[in-house]
């Protein structure tokens, strides 16, 4: 027989902030919820992401229609969650060197308009009443007043003990149980077996491997990238700040190192220096080379900083998928398998709205028109 210990209505497979937010948006619609990590809380990509809530780099389409439905939620979660998650609306500006730059960002962001997105165009001789110690000389920029930040271990934290769900650390799923339909049971780990009729895979970088499990393909692949975090300093960043060719190396389909400057400050007072992107594998070997090139971007946009000290450098991995968009839902070949996984580095961002589509899904519900693009289904071969 089978104890109430050991059945759920739902089993979450990962405790980063998309699994939080799955068992928050579950918990919520009344179902019962028990979080499986073979980890600690926010172990994985979450706990080394940089926090960022990001509608600025996404053109129009069903990512975007996904960020924006999580900024409207993390908004609402803000009102319920500690102040130490440290959300901050501090809005990103984006700049562009030249004209060329300028006139790409314009056109980038006029279709953000139509899409919902609010940006207001900054002239050159004008960026500095936003970032006073940005570089002389830039063509201009764009501000993005809805783009935001948390502290992304801490949000997982706290979204995850606001859900009420029962939470197992150190549980390595080894195994999906089904039944003779094919339909999930539950999962055997390394410890016990629990049962449930429904399983959600917000395993991260680590959402192939759990697909497999169940006979599910998930092309999932971790994508490697640097932060460099500064000794605090005086609040000398105010927004995030990031140039054009970010966002085109955010879309890039290479398996070469990639960097753009992205800087921002924190609450804390540290300065956060990103973006590098390359696929090695789990390979968590430091690169000179990536790190230097973060370092040089940095000081390049914001001169104040070419002396200040680096205390540490960490690697992260994003889970990554090749069409650059997140499977999230029910699984058409397995049953009772969803997933929420494949964010690459949008995560944190998207987190809710994942969460919330999940919740909705399992009762069947019918789900928005964009989010048929997040179709797990869509990398089976057959169809």
């Amino acid at each position: 027989m089978r104890s109430m210990r050991n059945t759920a209505d739902v089993i979450v497979v990962g405790a980063g902030v998309v699994g939080a937010a799955c068992a928050y948006y579950a918990t919520r619609a009344g179902l019962r919820v028990t979080v499986l990590d073979r980890g600690p809380v926010a172990g994985g990509t979450t706990g080394s992401g940089e926090g960022n809530l990001l509608v600025s780099d996404k053109e129009p389409g069903p990512e975007l229609e996904l960020a924006l439905l999580s900024t409207q939620l993390w908004q609402e979660l803000v009102g319920l969650l500690p102040s130490r998650i440290e959300y901050e609306p501090k809005g990103g500006l984006v700049v562009a060197r030249d004209g060329a730059g300028m006139a790409a960002l314009r056109e980038f962001a006029a279709g953000q308009t139509k899409a919902g997105v609010t940006t207001h165009e900054v002239a050159g001789d004008r960026l500095h009443d936003l970032e006073p110690h940005l570089a002389p000389g830039l063509a201009g920029g764009f501000h993005y007043p809805q783009d935001a930040q948390v502290m992304p271990a801490l949000a997982a934290a706290h979204l995850l003990r606001a859900s009420g769900a029962e939470v197992r650390l150190g549980h390595e799923v080894t195994a999906l149980l089904t039944g003779a339909d094919g339909a999930v049971r539950g999962v055997r780990t390394s410890t016990e077996v629990l049962y449930a009729p429904n399983v959600v895979n917000a395993a991260g970088t680590w959402g192939g491997e759990l697909a497999r499990l169940a006979g599910a393909f998930l092309p999932v692949l971790p994508r490697r990238g640097f932060v460099l975090v500064t000794e605090p300093l005086p609040r000398v960043v105010r927004h995030k700040v990031y140039a054009a060719d970010y966002v085109a190396d955010v879309a890039s389909d290479s398996a070469a190192l990639q960097t753009s400057p992205v800087v921002e400050g924190t609450p804390a007072g540290p300065v956060l220096i990103g973006a590098s992107r390359e696929r090695v594998g789990f390979d968590r070997t430091l690169s000179v080379d990536a790190v230097s090139r973060l370092a040089a971007g940095a000081s390049a946009l914001f001169p104040v900083l070419a002396g200040v000290r680096v205390l540490r450098t960490y690697a992260g991995f994003r889970p990554y998928l090749p069409d650059h968009l997140p499977a999230i839902g029910a699984d058409p070949r397995v049953p009772g398998l969803s997933h929420a996984c494949g964010h690459e580095g949008a995560g944190i961002g998207l987190a809710p709205a994942t969460g919330w589509l999940v919740a909705e899904s399992l009762f069947g519900a019918q789900l928005p028109a964009y989010a048929g693009a997040f179709d797990p289904g869509r990398f089976d071969a057959r169809r």
